[in-house]
This record gives structure tokens, C-alpha cells and sequence, in this order.
């Protein structure tokens, strides 16, 4: 059965026979296979390994969109810079000397103002009502002092006149007692008449003399009466005059030659006695207040060089004040100019400052890099291989100032730098530019 089968295949003949294979021929070829597939997961291994140990690639910058700059040395000058604005040096706030309300508003914020140039026109019922008062007692009293001078002027006369008679009594007594001396002595008069005639003069002498007292006394006692009285005078004339000057502030004057900057009121508005009302200010006389980071105001001094830029020009002023206060994260210097500000500096005008701290001699700087403070250790680019690559450095940084900043070690003058912000390669030690 097997042999016709075989037989009849196409391409066999009878004569064909069949050789069996040796068992050991498909064993090795099983081995080799092993082989090929252990050798592929070896190589396939190695060459994992050996890529992951390669360093990554450097990444590509454009070097345009780079801030580059060159390692100096020779003299740095620290500076330190805020933002700030001009303002009057000599400012008059306008108070309200009493409580009232606001019925017109005569000039706006920006006129020019003389002394006496009215701002505002206010009013105030009872202070008008008080005002007169002031003057009715002011008279009334006026009345009473002139009603006293003339009852005491009739009493001293009446005392002067009592005066005078004991006066002409005493004059009397003492002639009649002179004539009876002479008389006595001739041995006309008795010794009795005589003692009668010394005794009435004695008395009316001392009579006499009382009576002066008594009017230098009353001469006294009214001057007192009348001091009184023209106190209570001039007091009530006080009273009226302040009424008046407060009747007469109803209309609110500037009081000094300026410019109107604010009026803090509105028409028909109410407000209380010292409230500000208007604030005029010099707009010939202006000084710069520059807001300085609190981390680099330590450094300031009065009398430090300044530039303040105006936009319109630049002017060389020096520190005239610090305030010992921070707000805001900010301190507060004034700058006061040494020569003319440019056209069209005023008050409130937005202004750039720049105080010259000190000047360093014979110093290796850099211009200031966009991240590291002074006395800090940075990581920089520095540019290598002809400008096509550059490399980290660590860099550690000195003083500052506005724009640049001391080396202290890792750059020579010389070397270029990136100063831009390049956060972006913290896992790169090494970038090509292009």
C-alpha cells in the first residue's frame, strides 16, 4: 500500500529509495537558533547600555536672543534707581477755620493763583449769627466802660472837693493859730486861746492829709475799675475780630502766589473746622522723590550725586532727605536740583532717579545678570569656541550697582558671558549658539 503510494508521485520511480536523516542533524540546528536569539538579546543589551550612557546632546541658541557681554576692569561706579515724581518743595494746605458747606467753587485745580484770589465761597448761618452777637457785646461793653470813666471821674471830683475844704479849713486854722503865736507873745492872747489854736490846726492838719490820701487812694481804685472794664473791652473786640476773620474765610483764599493743585470739595458739600479744603503749591520750585527698593537703600547718604531723568531731559540734583520710614517696600529720598529744570517739568510729572553710591577703582566687572544678587555664587555661560558654544561657569558675584556688577571670581577680563535668563538650560552644562 505504502509502496503504491511512493510509486505514484510525479517525478518517483520504482527503483527510488528513501534514506532516513540521523537524529544529531536537528539537534545542532536547534542549537543554533539558541545561539542567534542569546547573541541578539547580548547586543541588544550592550548598545541600550552604551545609549544610555551618552551625554545628551548640547541643545542650539539663537544667538541673537542672547544678552551677551564682556568681562571689564577699571572703575565701576555703584548706583541704585527708583521710580519717583516731582513735587512742590513749598506746598499750602488752606484749612477751614469753622464748619460750613460749600456753595461755590470758584477756580479748579490748575489756575494760577495770587494771595488773595478767591477759591472757594463758602457759608456758615450760625457763625454769621455769632458774629453779630460778638459786635453787640463788643458795644455793650464799650457803653459800660464809658458809663464807669464818667461816674468815676463825678466821684473823684466829689472826693477832691471835700478835699479842698478841709484843706481851706486847715489853711484857716493854721493862720488863726500863727496870729495867736504873735498875739500870745505880745501878752494879747491867753496861753489857753493859744493851746485852742495849736490843737484845731494840728487836727485839720492831719485831716488834711487824709483826705489827699483818701484821693490818691479813689484815683487808684478807679484806674483798677476802669482796667477791668476795658479788659472785658478788648476781649469782646478780640471775640468780634475772630468772628470776623471767620466771616471773612467763608471766602477761601490761596494766600500765596502758585498754582491751584487740588480742591478736596465739592459744591453743596459740608465739612467740619480743619478740614483741608485746597492745597497751592510753587510750581518754580520742585524737588524729585525717588521710591528706592528697601534692599538697596541701606547705602544712601544725604548729599550723594543724583541724575533725575524728566523724559525731557536730565538734571543733576543731590540727596537732601531720607525718610526713615518704608512703605510699600520702598523708601522715600528727596532730590533737590542744583540747576534749572527742563521745559515742561511739573508737579506730579513721573520722573526716573539714579543716586551714584561710590565709585570702585580698579575692579573686574560685568554687566548685571538677569538672576543673582550681590555676594552670591551664579552659575554663567561663558562663551567658548569662537562665539559657536558656550559652558557654565560658576561665578562669584561682588557689589552691584544700577547695571553692573563685581566679579570676585570665575571671569577674567575678557571673557564673554550670557546674561539672559537662561533658567531654561538649569540641565545643560554646555549649549551651541548659531
Amino acid at each position: 500500500m505504502a509502496e503504491s503510494f511512493y510509486s505514484n508521485l510525479p517525478g518517483r520511480t520504482k527503483s527510488t529509495v528513501d534514506v532516513a536523516r540521523p537524529a544529531s542533524v536537528g539537534k545542532n540546528k536547534r542549537m543554533r537558533r539558541v545561539a542567534y536569539a542569546a547573541g541578539t538579546v547580548v547586543l541588544v543589551a550592550l548598545v541600550t547600555l552604551g545609549l544610555a550612557r551618552l551625554k545628551p546632546a548640547a541643545p542650539t541658541v539663537d544667538s541673537a536672543t542672547v544678552w551677551k557681554d564682556t568681562v571689564k576692569r577699571g572703575e565701576m561706579h555703584r548706583q541704585v534707581r527708583g521710580l519717583g515724581t516731582l513735587v512742590p518743595e513749598d506746598i499750602r494746605w488752606i484749612p477751614a477755620l469753622t464748619d460750613g458747606r460749600v456753595e461755590r467753587l470758584v477756580l479748579r485745580p490748575g489756575a494760577k493763583v495770587q494771595p488773595d484770589s478767591v477759591i472757594l465761597e463758602l457759608s456758615n448761618p450760625e457763625l454769621q449769627q455769632t458774629t453779630f452777637d460778638a459786635g453787640w457785646q463788643r458795644k455793650g461793653a464799650e457803653a459800660e466802660l464809658n458809663n464807669l470813666k464818667a461816674q468815676l471821674e463825678t466821684e473823684l471830683l466829689n472826693q477832691r472837693a471835700a478835699a479842698a475844704t478841709v484843706e481851706s479849713d486847715y489853711q484857716q486854722a493854721k493862720l488863726a493859730n500863727e496870729t495867736n503865736e504873735q498875739l500870745y507873745k505880745g501878752g494879747l492872747a491867753s496861753e489857753l486861746v493859744l493851746k485852742q489854736s495849736q490843737v484845731r490846726a494840728r487836727e485839720l492838719a492831719l485831716r488834711n492829709q487824709i483826705e489827699q490820701e483818701r484821693v490818691a487812694s479813689y484815683k487808684k481804685s478807679a484806674l483798677a475799675r476802669i482796667a477791668v472794664q476795658e479788659a472785658r473791652v478788648e476781649q469782646l473786640r478780640a471775640l468780634e475780630g475772630l468772628r470776623m476773620s471767620q466771616m471773612g474765610a467763608l471766602k477761601l483764599r490761596a494766600g500765596v502766589s502758585g498754582i491751584l493743585q487740588l480742591v478736596q470739595v465739592e459744591e453743596g458739600q459740608r465739612f467740619t473746622a480743619g478740614t483741608n479744603l485746597a492745597r497751592v503749591a510753587d510750581p518754580s520750585r520742585l524737588k524729585a522723590q525717588v521710591r528706592i527698593a528697601e534692599t538697596q537703600a541701606k547705602d544712601i547718604q544725604i548729599g550723594q550725586s543724583a541724575t533725575i531723568d524728566t523724559r525731557n531731559g536730565i538734571v543733576t540734583g543731590h540727596v537732601a532727605r531720607i525718610d526713615p520710614s518704608v512703605v510699600n517696600g520702598t523708601v522715600t529720598v528727596d532730590v533737590t536740583f542744583e540747576g534749572p529744570l527742563p521745559q515742561g517739568a511739573r508737579p506730579d510729572l513721573t520722573v526716573d532717579g539714579t543716586i551714584e553710591i561710590e565709585r570702585l577703582a580698579d575692579v573686574v566687572y560685568v554687566g548685571r545678570p538677569a538672576f543673582g544678587q550681590e555676594h552670591s555664587t551664579v552659575g554663567l555661560f561663558k562663551i567658548t569656541d569662537g562665539g559657536q558654544g558656550a559652558v557654565r561657569v560658576q561665578v562669584k558675584l561682588g557689589r552691584s550697582s544700577v547695571n553692573t556688577i563685581e566679579i570676585v571670581e570665575g571671569l577674567v577680563p575678557g571673557d564673554q558671558v550670557i546674561l539672559s535668563d537662561m533658567s531654561a538650560m538649569d540641565n545643560y552644562d554646555r549649549i551651541r549658539l548659531r
